[in-house]
């Protein structure tokens, strides 16, 4: 497992966190480090037709070794970091033979990883984590992915006895702005399906996700002095206040589980004259997502009918967009993809846990550019902050899925 531990590092170490603000792609000229790394690496372990374009999309072929006609599949991961927790200068530790307590991620700051707290820590008694040194996130988010498709690629090169159609892998940018798939070529990557490596724990397969939007919302205000504030002061930053008061209390990412959707407040500046609000707004159900959206505007136009008279113009101003949507819709019809890769996790006596994402992944996006793309655990917890780890073994296990995926679609009879 050493292999994969060096791997898994060599990604880790290269900053590679994206910018939602910017209007580039790759969103930061840093993700292109990590992205020509890539390149040397697929070119290395001799996958062919190796290209990364002008936007940092990377993609490689791994030929067919059988002469009978077999589907061309995908493996695709992000190489960007998420922008909510600092990913520069990390710092990997590695736990040998966990021994299932407190781990001091950093002695100084006193920042400990405890089972106490994250409960899944117990299941890898005895394993080999990474994890951060309690000072940034670690990358697991997608770096894992990456790890786990470039060494199962590296495997089938080196066993020609396992046989195999042919294989594209797709590296992409800026997944974790929502950005990934955005100019991802679905027709230049040639796959009839893929999958993303992009998940949690061991076992999880997904092809549902949540419909996604997200708000920017301005409010107004009018600054004048305190002592002479009557009837005249408008503070943006209580008008803010308000808003969040009236969406709905325990409709947030902590209080909901499975199918529940929310509302998430992922920012909030502001002065007396100005206050600027993010808000991401969650569900699968698309009846209940755009009930989610024309709540937010409802409550935009019930603050704008109450300052009219004093601000004589809106004081509130919202920019509802949406971002990616339920890829089940896109899945369903070819639900024996999902099938496969269900039957390759309990032939490797893996228990699959089909449920949905709480959240999104290029592949959402992807199913619905026309290549259906369900996603499989890579094998991290707890990532976008510092007390994020994987195990090495789960990476393991996910390279044995990515490998028994290959074989079982060269052997398949998928006309029946």
């Amino acid at each position: 497992m050493q292999h994969i531990i060096d791997r898994f590092i060599s990604y880790a170490i290269i900053d590679t966190e994206s910018d939602a603000n910017s209007p580039t792609t790759p969103s930061t000229h840093k993700q292109l480090v990590l992205a020509n790394l890539l390149v040397k690496e697929l070119n290395t372990i001799g996958l062919t037709e190796v290209t990364i374009d002008g936007n940092g999309y990377v993609m490689g072929t791994l030929a067919s070794n059988v002469e009978h006609e077999v589907p061309t599949i995908g493996f695709v991961s992000h190489y960007d970091t998420s922008p909510d927790f600092t990913g520069k200068d990390v710092k990997p530790q590695i736990i040998h033979n966990y021994d299932g307590g407190d781990i001091v991620l950093n002695k100084e700051q006193n920042i400990i990883l405890s089972p106490s707290y994250f409960k899944d820590l117990v299941q890898y008694k005895g394993q080999t984590l990474i994890t951060t040194n309690g000072l940034t996130l670690l990358g697991a988010d997608d770096k894992a992915g990456l790890t786990e498709i470039v060494t199962a690629m590296e495997y089938l090169v080196q066993h020609p006895e396992i046989k195999h159609g042919k294989i594209r892998v797709g590296f992409t940018p800026d997944e974790e702005i929502g950005r990934g798939a955005d100019i991802f070529d679905v027709e230049k990557f040639g796959a009839q399906w893929a999958y993303t490596m992009d998940g949690s724990q061991i076992g999880e397969l997904e092809y549902e996700n949540f419909n996604a939007a997200g708000a920017k919302i301005t409010f107004k205000g009018k600054s004048v002095h305190p002592g002479y504030a009557k009837g005249k002061m408008i503070n943006s930053m209580l008008i803010a206040n308000d808003f969040i008061n009236q969406l709905p209390k325990n409709e947030i990412p902590q209080e909901t589980i499975d199918y529940e959707g929310f509302f998430h407040i992922t920012g909030l500046s502001g002065s007396l004259e100005e206050t600027k609000l993010d808000l991401i707004i969650r569900d699968h159900d698309m009846q209940l997502f755009e009930k989610r959206k024309e709540l937010v505007l409802a409550i935009v136009a019930k603050i704008n009918a109450q300052f009219m008279a004093q601000f004589g113009e809106d004081i509130c101003i919202a920019e509802v967009k949406d971002q990616y949507y339920n890829m089940r819709e896109k899945v369903e019809p070819m639900m024996f993809i999902v099938d496969l890769a269900e039957k390759a996790m309990q032939e490797l006596g893996i228990t699959p846990l089909i449920k949905p994402i709480r959240g999104g992944t290029d592949g959402s996006r992807l199913s619905y550019m026309g290549l259906p793309c369900p996603n499989i655990f890579a094998g991290g917890h707890n990532f976008h902050g510092k007390y994020e780890y994987v195990p090495v073994e789960s990476m393991q296990i996910a390279v044995d899925v990515i490998v028994k995926i290959a074989q079982l679609t060269a052997t398949t009879d998928f006309s029946k």
